[in-house]
């Protein structure tokens, strides 16, 4: 057998090739093949030499005992290894495996039958017991890979949404103790704005945790597709409420521009207002000290711009399509965890509309909330 499989090593992969091409989704790549069957086709042409040769223990050292070796690897089972490996990376299931190797086996058979190439019994029991051994070892490499790559994610996913929780605790905690610092001085009456902008900001942790205590009984309910529409002016007013007194401890100007009181938009305003807070906080951040953050909303169409406009001197080059990847920070300042951006962004596409930055090299950044437009037909201008 091992000079009809070296006559016609060549032909077997070929077949080899043509049987994957068929299979969906699915191109024999040379990746795929550096470590696959070839190198197993080899390794089996000489472990059939060796016996034939009468050197056992070669033999074994090659492709292992029947029923594998637990406590050591033959070479088969190493090359079996990293083919079952390399498939996985490739993003193919545990069932190829086991059909790579089933395409050799295949392979040869039909080649033997149509050459009329008589195979003894032992040949053949040698062959099963390779094939039997590197599919063991492939499928063991395979699942061990793909559940470790598995637990990764999980753990990596969970890190992230335990990240995005403690961000919004941590934004609404930061704009509740600052009120309640102004509230203390005495110079604001609590049943004013300032004191109102306490009370929202408890109530927004309150509802984080109570989503959180949901989750965890298993009882949380998807929002709706749309939410109720309210009034852009009154929105734009509460994020500038929140943002101006961190502008104040930083000093900097927060600017609203006018916005027509007939205008609406509609979605989760809980969460479009952690979105526009987060853009506000992100911007009071980065602006150099003693300058301008604006805020500016807009109808265009039949969408709403919601404009923050910073001066920070605008982005290094190519940063700008990694804003909003979580756990990215644009500077040294470490206080955060680098997820401000990549939530606002969540927040606004979960309510249908887009959040995109434009880079003035030399002066700053303009960060857009588009969101479809409302309109009010009641309201006074």
């Amino acid at each position: 057998m091992y000079r009809f499989l070296s006559s016609n090593y060549a032909e077997l992969i070929a077949r080899c090739k043509a049987k994957v091409s068929l299979r969906p989704r699915r191109a024999a790549t040379q990746e795929q093949l550096a470590n696959g069957i070839p190198l197993f086709l080899t390794q089996l042409i000489n472990t059939l030499e060796a016996e034939k040769e009468g050197r056992m223990a070669e033999s074994l050292r090659l492709s292992g005992p029947s029923g594998g070796d637990a406590t050591k690897l033959s070479v088969m089972g190493v090359n079996a290894i990293a083919h079952g490996k390399k498939l996985l990376e490739l993003g193919y299931s545990v069932d190829q495996v086991v059909h790579d190797y089933g395409d050799i086996c295949q392979a040869i058979t039909d080649l033997a039958v149509e050459r009329d190439a008589p195979f003894s019994v032992d040949q053949f029991r040698t062959l099963n017991r390779c094939l039997d051994n590197a599919i063991a070892d492939a499928v063991t490499e395979f699942n061990a890979h793909r559940d470790a790559t598995l637990s990764f994610k999980q753990s990596t996913d969970e890190n992230k949404r335990r990240g995005v929780l403690a961000h919004e605790l941590r934004n609404y905690l930061h704009t509740a103790t600052m009120a309640y610092r102004a509230l203390e001085t005495g110079t604001v009456a609590p049943g004013g704005s300032t004191g109102k902008l306490l009370e929202r900001s408890l109530v927004s942790m309150s509802r984080l945790v109570s989503n959180l205590l949901a989750e965890v009984r298993g009882s949380a309910h998807a929002t709706e597709e749309d939410g109720p529409a309210f009034s852009l002016a009154a929105f734009i007013a509460d994020g500038a409420s929140v943002a101006s007194l961190d502008a104040a401890s930083r000093g900097c100007r927060l600017t609203v521009a006018p916005v027509n009181l007939r205008l609406e938009i509609a979605g989760d305003r809980d969460r479009l207002l952690a979105a526009l807070v987060n853009l506000l906080q992100n911007a009071l951040k980065f602006t150099h000290p003693r300058t301008e953050v604006t805020l500016h909303a807009y109808a265009i169409g039949e969408h709403i711009s919601i404009d923050v406009s910073d001066h920070c001197g605008g982005l290094p080059k190519g940063s700008a399509k990694k804003l909003f990847s979580p756990f990215i920070q644009r500077s040294d300042d470490r206080s955060g965890l680098g997820l401000g951006l990549s939530i606002a962004r969540q927040s606004v596409e979960a309510d249908g509309g887009v959040l995109s930055v434009k880079d003035i090299p030399g002066k700053g950044c303009v960060f857009t909330m588009s969101l479809p437009r409302r309109l009010a037909p009641d309201a006074r201008p």
